[in-house]
């Protein structure tokens, strides 16, 4: 059976989103964009809510993105991806799948399909969701305070004991956490 996983860059209080959906005190840097393209070429599906689609699927397809970070691009755009949401009625970004309903089923029969891991990025509502299918978490801490914004993990139903398999420091300050 493939794995899930759950990767999301969080603040040192716990938050994944500051005040307005911000994200821009991520630290990302040469280091970061080479993790972030192993992770994706040993991932070949990444499950997104709607939020998290709204966010990316404007951006990755553009001429900027592909300038800026190429390879992210590429793979950003050829990965097959799917959304879950019942309120979107389509999803046009390149090998996009919208599903609606039986979210957990859905995830479940992906998971039993043949292939490498599958992704979760952002997406804190889907991954609450569907919190007991989730293998492994992978979370990057930065060494950022906001104050205020919105926590990865905020509610009390999804709570669950995890064990530290793995950790690793990079160079700007960030520490990933793997947690299974």
């Amino acid at each position: 059976m493939r794995k899930l996983y759950l990767f999301n860059m969080i603040t040192l209080d716990g938050y994944f989103e500051g005040p307005n959906r911000n994200i821009d005190w991520h630290r990302t840097d040469n280091e970061f964009n080479d993790f972030a393209v192993d992770q994706l070429n040993n991932t070949d599906m990444v499950l997104f809510g709607r939020i998290t689609y709204e966010l990316m699927a404007p951006y990755w397809p553009t001429e900027q993105a592909k300038r800026s970070d190429p390879v992210v691009a590429l793979l950003m755009n050829t990965i097959r991806k799917v959304v879950f949401s019942r309120t979107l009625r389509s999803a046009e970004w390149e090998n996009t799948q919208l599903i609606t309903e039986y979210v957990k089923e859905e995830i479940d029969r992906l998971k039993r399909q043949p292939g490498k891991d599958i992704a979760i990025f952002g997406s804190a509502n889907l991954a609450a969701s569907v919190n007991d299918l989730i293998d492994e978490y992978r979370i990057m801490v930065n060494p950022v305070i906001l104050g205020s914004g919105r926590p990865l993990f905020s509610s009390p139903d999804n709570s669950r004991n995890l064990t530290l398999t793995e950790s690793r420091t990079f160079a700007n300050g960030n520490v990933l956490l793997y947690y299974r």
